[in-house]
């Protein structure tokens, strides 16, 4: 095991802990945790590679075939993953390069996981190369739907839950998680010069980006984020009904995953949708109360 992937499943560790939601939490099977934790590790890292975060970039390039100088080229990283991801998918070859695709390879083949999913979580990095700004609402869901609804429909997949109708409330969910996300960070977004507040609504509300780059939101700011808040509030909604079309502890983590989303908007908004100074987030026991409300709900 090479440093740079030790380094990498640390980072991962720490970051589904600070997730709104629970990735792979302790009461499901030890195979489904394994196999969570291997497509969220791929989400992470992809995520990493797009936001130029990754702790040992000139390692990872030689591992995916480029010369240490290219871990800087984004674009290039991406192309070279996704050369190695269909490698995981071709029964012919030597396999993948890349330490954590050959530890997704088993995930991929004992859930029978197709390429797509994976693909779309790729192709929604390359979009945050080219795309900063979204004009339409419609086209933040656009991009959701790469970024966002491949992760539900992998977890659908995992559990061998998937149905047309499941999917659906699933991609509602998901949306709502990422339109939650980036509601929190707003200003980190700000400092990658991306804005995912659609450019139609920031206009309706009078709000500039200059605005968005002030240590605290304006009366407009908290208008917008209120209004972007309660969007995804109807997505959740729209959702919820998964959870109770689902048995035993898939349950329990679909409604983890609904709960984190209600309980990301409790704290948004119980920041006055104020998201400038930092990521309003909840607290493990906000989390937990609204999991158990979502049971009783669809219980």
């Amino acid at each position: 095991m090479t440093a740079g992937t030790d380094a990498h499943e640390r980072a991962v560790l720490d970051k589904a802990a600070h997730e709104n939601f629970p990735v792979a939490p302790f009461f499901l099977p030890r195979a489904w945790r394994d196999d969570l934790m291997a497509v969220y590790g791929y989400a992470r890292f992809v995520d990493d590679i797009g936001d130029g975060d990754l702790p040992h970039a000139a390692r990872d390039a030689e591992l995916l075939g480029l010369d240490r100088e290219q871990s800087e080229d984004r674009p290039a990283m991406l192309d070279a993953f996704e050369a190695d991801l269909r490698r995981v998918f071709d029964h012919t070859g030597t396999g993948p390069r890349h330490p954590l695709l050959l530890r997704l390879r088993p995930t991929v083949r004992r859930r029978s996981l197709t390429p797509e999913p994976f693909l779309g979580l790729i192709e929604a990095n390359r979009q945050d190369q080219r795309v900063r700004r979204y004009a339409t609402y419609q086209d933040l869901l656009g991009y959701c739907e790469l970024s966002a609804n491949p992760v539900g429909r992998l977890v659908l997949a995992i559990t061998g839950t998937g149905s047309p109708e499941r999917i659906r409330r699933s991609d509602a969910v998901c949306t709502a998680l990422q339109i939650v996300e980036h509601l929190q960070d707003v200003a980190e977004d700000l400092g990658r010069d991306r804005v995912y507040l659609p450019a139609e609504d920031m206009r309706r509300f009078h709000v500039t980006e200059a605005d968005l780059a002030r240590p605290t939101g304006n009366a407009s700011v908290r208008a917008l984020v209120a209004y972007e808040a309660e969007r995804a509030r109807h997505l959740l909604n729209e959702g919820t009904p998964l959870v109770g079309s689902v048995h035993g502890r898939l349950r329990l983590l679909l409604a983890g995953f609904v709960g984190g989303g209600r309980a990301a908007l409790r704290a948004v908004a119980a920041a006055g949708h104020d998201v400038l100074p930092g990521p309003p987030k909840p607290t493990k026991l906000s989390l937990l109360r609204e999991v158990g409300a979502t049971l009783r709900r669809e219980g």
